[in-house]
């Protein structure tokens, strides 16, 4: 049983925060991720930086441009997450487009989060037709392939994509990027309650969550709240971006 269904099968809310590896400066992540762990986050999903990052907002593009720009590759996030876990054993699953990984090769790829201790994958352009084979080869090294559904998921299709997942999916909480505004709670509630009828794995919600009221609503309507934009929008700017990211976490926790 890897850390991700291990702490899904424990009955309580659950934070999970977004932060860009090699934001706000290439050696930043180690600290950051600690702190965040530190602070009460129950799983922390960390951003690999792409030049066309689709699934994200201007925010988080801006801060994956940064890190390029600061010469952040997979090679050093994997050397990151070797220092990470020897100072906790949070869950951690890395957030990414296939591109990347596929310049890198399947196999290549997986062995390095396997021996740097990467618990899930969240592949947002890896599309259900096109991801058995990648996701069976995560599933055989106990890595979690998270993937996405969204508001307009058909039902039957939620049902194969938490099949193939196995662990866990990411429901995206609206139709557009990270840091959009949310839709109504009555739709949002409709939907939600779609997925849990149809997925046979838990399920976290992204997108447009920023504050200890919404981190409350989407824990009662489902199994975790992902925060990305709102921490990396309070750490732009910042002059002590760890000890920011850990009040904003506490402050989100409901603990500060």
């Amino acid at each position: 049983m890897n850390r991700i269904e291990k702490l899904f099968k424990e009955p309580k809310e659950k934070l999970i925060p977004f932060l860009t590896a090699g934001y706000p400066a290439l050696d930043s992540t180690v600290d950051l991720v600690c702190a965040a762990a530190d602070a009460g986050a129950d799983m922390i999903e960390i951003g690999i930086p792409f030049s066309d990052p689709q699934a994200d907002g201007p925010v988080i593009q801006a801060s994956s441009q940064q890190a390029l720009d600061n010469g952040m590759t997979l090679k050093i996030i994997f050397e990151q997450v070797v220092k990470i876990r020897k100072q906790t054993d949070v869950p951690i699953a890395l957030m990414g487009y296939y591109n990347p990984i596929l310049k890198m090769g399947h196999e290549t790829f997986l062995n390095h989060c396997v021996s740097s201790g990467v618990d899930g994958l969240i592949l947002p352009d890896l599309p259900l037709e096109e991801a058995v084979p990648f996701c069976e080869s995560a599933k055989a090294k106990g890595i979690a392939p998270i993937l996405l559904v969204a508001p307009n998921t058909p039902n039957e299709r939620i049902k194969k994509i938490s099949k193939l997942a196995g662990d866990l999916i990411y429901a995206v909480s609206i139709l557009g990027i990270t840091g959009n505004d949310l839709a109504s709670k009555d739709a949002l509630g409709k939907y939600l309650n779609r997925v849990q009828k149809n997925s046979v794995t838990p399920f976290v919600v992204g997108f447009g969550i920023s504050s200890r009221e919404d981190v409350i609503w989407f824990n009662k309507h489902s199994d975790g709240a992902v925060v990305g934009s709102a921490i990396i929008k309070n750490i732009d700017g910042s002059s002590n971006p760890v000890e920011t990211t850990k009040s904003l976490i506490q402050e989100l926790k409901g603990t500060k």
